[in-house]
């Protein structure tokens, strides 16, 4: 459980102990954005609009940043991007009148957050 330090090496074993959390804290807020970055994947491919459901099925998730400390996800559509503007908030018809939008990537979003959160916070405590 505990180790014996002389005094004069007691800052550099609590440096060690420090970066030791840190390197495993790291590893588990990764673990927990990629987690995170599933679930966004799999909520907006279960409520997205589906006419042919090509849009549903072209969500896709992609490394944005990795670094030794950090990692950034990015949840994007491969092929229909251009769509998922559109079809979040609504769009003008061409003859006049509007289509109202159907949100499914905020409330994704809302969701991968909430977990994220979640399990940062199960993971730094235990």
């Amino acid at each position: 459980m505990g180790r014996r330090v002389r005094v004069n090496a007691l800052a550099e074993a609590i440096k060690d102990t420090l970066k030791e959390y840190a390197d495993v804290s790291a590893e588990k807020v990764k673990t927990a954005v990629k987690e995170a970055g599933k679930t966004v994947k799999k909520e907006i491919e279960m409520s997205a609009p589906k006419d042919s459901g090509d849009y549903s099925r072209s969500w896709a998730i992609k490394n944005v940043k990795e670094t030794s400390n950090s990692l950034e996800v990015s949840v994007h559509s491969k092929s229909h991007y251009q769509l998922a503007h559109l079809l979040e908030f609504g769009h003008a018809k061409r003859g006049g009148g509007r289509v109202s939008g159907k949100v499914h990537i905020a409330s994704a979003e809302a969701k991968g957050i909430e977990q994220f959160e979640d399990d940062i916070e199960k993971a730094l405590k235990g």
